[in-house]
């Protein structure tokens, strides 16, 4: 029997799973600030649910997350303090993050999102590290996929070049 068989909670974390994990910690860490600070920005309803369901995920990813680094040994980083609540009215026109451009940005933070699960996952020896992330990566698809309805419906999605010119069936 060896080290990487058995229960994988009993098997040490590999570099990559510890970088890959505590960098995710982190980054979350920094996005819940700024989008409790969208969340001051945004107007629309439909949009402002969608912050709010971003923030409430990741620190459910963090919850899990710092259980995993705690019961390896690894120190925590540093988190941002929660950001007050501010009545829109206060901020600026000229200061303000508009609808469209928080939208851009959580859509974004979406995609590589997906890409950095699917990196941890490919880097996994852990099968329930892999199963974690593989969890993170469906909800971030879903997150993606309402935000992508959103824009749509709203207008806000701004498409690369169409190609509509499509060879002729003879």
């Amino acid at each position: 029997m060896g080290i990487l068989s058995g229960n994988p909670q009993d098997e040490p974390m590999h570099y990559g799973e510890v970088f890959g994990t505590w960098t995710h910690l982190t980054t979350n860490n920094g996005l819940i600030a700024a989008y409790q600070a969208f969340f001051n920005h945004a107007g629309d309803e439909k949009l402002k649910k969608l912050i709010q369901e971003a923030i409430e995920g990741m620190k459910t990813e963090n919850k899990q997350l710092e259980e995993l680094l705690k019961a390896n040994g690894v120190a925590l980083p540093p988190s941002s303090p929660e950001r007050p609540a501010a009545n829109l009215e206060d901020i600026p026109v000229g200061a303000r993050f508009t609808d469209q451009e928080i939208s851009a940005a959580l859509s974004m933070d979406a995609a590589a999102g997906l890409v950095a699960c699917s990196q941890v996952m490919g880097q996994c020896i852990r099968e329930d590290i892999a199963m974690m992330y593989g969890q993170f990566h469906m909800d971030k698809a879903q997150l993606g996929a309402k935000l992508l309805k959103l824009n749509k419906e709203n207008g806000w999605l701004i498409p690369p070049p169409l190609h509509v010119q499509r060879p002729v069936k003879e």
